[in-house]
């Protein structure tokens, strides 16, 4: 049974996105400020957290921060939940490391999909490189090893979150074919996206920012400008 982490002060909203998602057999554990969500976090390792922005004390964005560079549970993955005027909140949450969001009001279905695609772990596309899943996937000084969910430079490990992994991981496996952004939303966060593709662009820049030497000429990760991202052939 997965165990979810809901922090969120509405008491209202907190009912209701319990209620649902008890209902789909998911344990719940619940907090209504920052501080307690990140004492319970730390001391629960939940599988999944609802993080809300606006938090009484520390807000979502702090909490977020603090679980990113905590190596305790910087791979515990985060769906933020923000209103609709709360656009900027939302990006900079996915710079701390948030791996997704949810926009207010939601519906109970759509964050119950969400959660569970969230939940599941990373399987390879329908399309093949030629390379079996849990095999190391190299290319020159990149080495990706699937099974141990773990990316080296140079023989040294890097510190990615399990989103990054996943969408540095599909590109590599699926190498010189180029993905649209809701192409990467759908393939990658498991499900339909209707919302703001900037959540590709972030975590493509936080890939770059950790192994591109030089920002303006891509090694791996190449910009095909009109259409979306694609791994080098020449990787």
């Amino acid at each position: 049974m997965s165990r979810i982490l809901v922090v969120e002060d509405e008491q209202n909203i907190l009912e209701l996105v319990k209620y649902n998602l008890e209902r789909e057999g998911f344990q719940v554990l619940a907090a209504m400020d920052g501080t307690r969500g990140l004492e319970i976090a730390r001391e629960e390792a939940p599988d999944l957290i609802l993080l809300d922005v606006m938090l009484p004390g520390m807000n979502g964005l702090e909490v977020c921060r603090e679980l990113h560079i905590d190596h305790m549970t910087r791979n515990i993955p985060i769906i933020m939940l923000s209103a609709r005027a709360e656009e900027l909140d939302r990006v900079l949450g996915l710079e701390m490391g948030a791996d997704d969001y949810i926009v207010k009001p939601f519906s109970p279905r759509e964050l119950v999909a969400r959660v569970k695609a969230r939940l599941r772990r990373f399987q390879p596309g329908d399309l093949q490189v030629g390379k079996s899943p849990g095999k190391c996937l190299e290319f020159g000084r990149l080495v990706i090893d699937e099974e141990k969910f773990a990316i080296y430079l140079g023989g040294v490990k890097q510190d990615f979150t399990l989103k990054e992994f996943e969408l540095l991981c599909f590109l590599a496996r699926h190498q010189g074919k180029v993905f649209t952004r809701e192409q990467l939303l759908d393939q990658v966060w498991g499900y339909d996206y209707t919302g703001d593709s900037r959540t590709v662009d972030v975590h493509i820049r936080h890939i770059r920012q950790k192994f591109e030497s030089d920002p303006g000429c891509a090694e791996f990760i190449e910009t095909v400008r009109g259409v979306g991202y694609r791994f080098k052939e020449d990787s």
